[in-house]
Order: structure tokens, then C-alpha cells, then sequence
């Protein structure tokens, strides 16, 4: 379970779903129930990132529907992190702003629920878009006047990039420089890149035009490498805003699918289920869902709707080469 949460941070994703997997067959096979939901949220949070609001959709409310008649509370507050993030990447910023405030209410770091530090900055990004200044800086202050900054440099960029969001002129450039300029931020690459975004957006905004692009370059790229797609949208379109051709924005490059891979997304084109899947391919069905969540990101895709038009392109690519 933290093995799969580490890496969810470290931008790890395709490694972070097959821990997962392996959690929810351990789950099954020894009857450990409880344990379940942990694997759930981070299949959830990881289809949220990619762009698979449905998927991310469908196991965020499977967890609440485990765990509100049993009262455990934690679970629900890990699947609002995951709609927000499924909320945000889309532009949502009004339902974003709704489950990140069920996690953590404006202007409180809740005590005991450490995912609440994670979605801070969230908070503040759907209280900046949705025009809620005051909420925004509250919440900003209680982020600061908490401990979370000393406990790690990932939260610390967290806090910081709250406190650029809320501040104006000199002070937010001042402030984004801080946050990029501690260690190692690319650890992190989906927080950094984040961050880089918002940094882009508000230098563009301040007419500087070539730093602006700098920084929306850097955040495209990690953002591809990541397989993010909606986060690849939204800072395309503000490359080009900038003035700047996004290149690749629409996503990276069809990657190389491996013999089993492309095995089983032309099954699942077909319309055949995991289930269905699985039984031809004498795998288990947790097997099948996370290779379809590796493949997604190689074909550029976030849906299995996508999956027959996606197979042709990359046929046509092989054939010209």
C-alpha cells in the first residue's frame, strides 16, 4: 500500500497501479476486506490524473459505498482527493472546489487526516479559479501557520505554491521561484509540473512572455512523459495563448506496445470484458485492468471507448515507417 502511494508521488504511475493489483488479490485471496479501498483509491487517483474520469469515478464511489454504512470515515476523504483531482484536470474547477472542500474545509489543515496536506494546494487552485480570493488566502494561511511545510520539500512546494497563487505581482514570481528552487522538485514531477503551470500562467499574465513559455515548456514535457493528459490539454492551450506552437500538445507519440499489450487491447477493442479477456488469456482480471492502464498512456488515450481508433493510428504509423 505505501509502496503504491510512494510512487504515485514519485510520477511512477504504471508501477503504483500494479501494486494495486497485487494488494486487491492479496485483499481477495485472504479475505482482508478492510485493506481493500486503500487499492482502490490508488487505482482511482492514477486513472483521475490520466484523464479517466470514468474509471476514476467509478471506483472513488465504490469506496464510499463501502465505507459510509461501516463509518470509516478516512476512506471517504481519500476518494474526494481522488474526484478532485479527476474535477480539476478536466476544468471543473466548481466541483473540484465542492470535493476538495469534503476533504478539508477552507482556512483548517484537518488535524489527523494526512491526506489533507496533499490536497491543499488543490483547495487553493478551485478557490483562486471559482474567484473565492478570501478562502483561498485563508486556507493558504492555515496551510503556513500548520507544520506541513516542515515535514517534507514536497509539502513544503505545496505551501508554497499556495502562497503564489493568493499573492500578486513580484511577490507570487518571488514566491513560484522559491518553491521550484527547493531540492529536488522534480522528484515529484506531477506536483512540480503543476506548479510550473501556475507559474506560466501567471507570468503570461504579467506580460512575461518568455519566461511564461519557459516554464510551460518544462511543464508540457513532464505532463507527456507522465502520461497526464488533461494537464497536457490545459498547458498546450496556454502555450499557445503565449504565442507559442505546443508541438506535441495533444499528447506524446504513440509508444511501442508490448506482444501481451497489444494482445489485449485488441481484445478489449472487440468489446470483450476483463473478465471475458482474462479467461481467453488464462490471466485474472486484475491482471487485464492493469495492463490496459499501462496501455492507455502509451496510445495517448484515457478510455477503452478510444481503443479501436487509437489500434488503426498506430497501424497506420508502423505501415509509413
Amino acid at each position: 500500500m505505501h509502496l503504491g502511494l510512494d510512487y504515485f508521488h514519485l510520477g511512477r504511475w504504471d508501477e503504483a497501479v500494479q501494486f494495486a493489483a497485487e494488494g486487491l488479490d492479496l485483499c481477495e485471496s485472504h479475505d482482508y476486506r478492510f485493506f481493500a479501498w486503500y487499492f482502490h483509491y490508488i487505482k482511482a487517483v492514477v486513472a483521475a490524473v490520466r484523464g479517466d474520469a470514468e474509471s476514476s469515478d467509478a471506483l472513488s464511489e465504490e469506496i464510499v459505498r463501502w465505507a459510509t454504512p461501516r463509518g470509516v470515515h478516512g476512506a471517504r476523504f481519500f476518494a474526494a482527493h481522488a474526484r478532485t483531482l479527476a474535477a480539476l484536470g478536466g476544468g471543473d474547477f466548481q466541483t473540484a472546489y465542492r470535493h476538495t472542500c469534503a476533504l478539508n474545509p477552507p482556512g483548517t489543515v484537518a488535524p489527523y487526516v494526512p491526506i489533507a496536506m496533499w490536497g491543499a494546494m488543490d483547495l487553493v487552485e478551485a478557490a483562486v479559479r471559482t474567484g473565492r480570493e478570501a478562502e483561498a488566502a485563508a486556507h493558504t494561511a492555515a496551510m503556513r501557520a500548520s507544520a506541513m511545510a516542515e515535514l517534507s520539500p514536497r509539502l513544503e512546494l505545496l505551501v508554497l505554491a499556495g502562497e503564489a497563487l493568493t499573492a500578486q505581482g513580484e511577490e507570487s514570481v518571488a514566491l513560484f521561484e522559491r518553491a521550484l528552487s527547493l531540492p529536488g522538485p522534480e522528484r515529484w514531477p506531477f506536483d512540480a509540473a503543476r506548479v510550473r503551470l501556475f507559474f506560466g500562467e501567471r507570468l503570461r499574465r504579467q506580460r512575461a512572455t518568455t519566461q511564461a513559455r519557459d516554464q510551460l515548456a518544462l511543464a508540457l514535457r513532464s505532463f507527456q512523459q507522465l502520461g497526464a493528459q488533461p494537464w497536457v490539454a490545459r498547458t498546450a492551450a496556454e502555450l499557445r495563448a503565449s504565442g507559442q506552437s505546443a508541438g506535441t500538445a495533444a499528447g506524446p507519440r504513440p509508444a511501442a506496445l508490448t506482444a501481451q499489450e497489444l494482445q489485449i487491447a485488441t481484445l478489449a477493442a472487440t468489446g470483450l470484458t476483463n473478465k471475458q479477456i482474462a479467461e481467453r488469456l488464462f490471466l485474472s482480471h486484475r491482471t487485464i485492468g492493469t495492463h490496459l492502464y499501462q496501455i492507455y498512456p502509451k496510445l495517448g488515450i484515457t478510455s477503452r471507448a478510444a481503443l479501436r481508433d487509437a489500434l488503426s493510428a498506430l497501424d497506420a504509423t508502423a505501415e509509413e515507417s
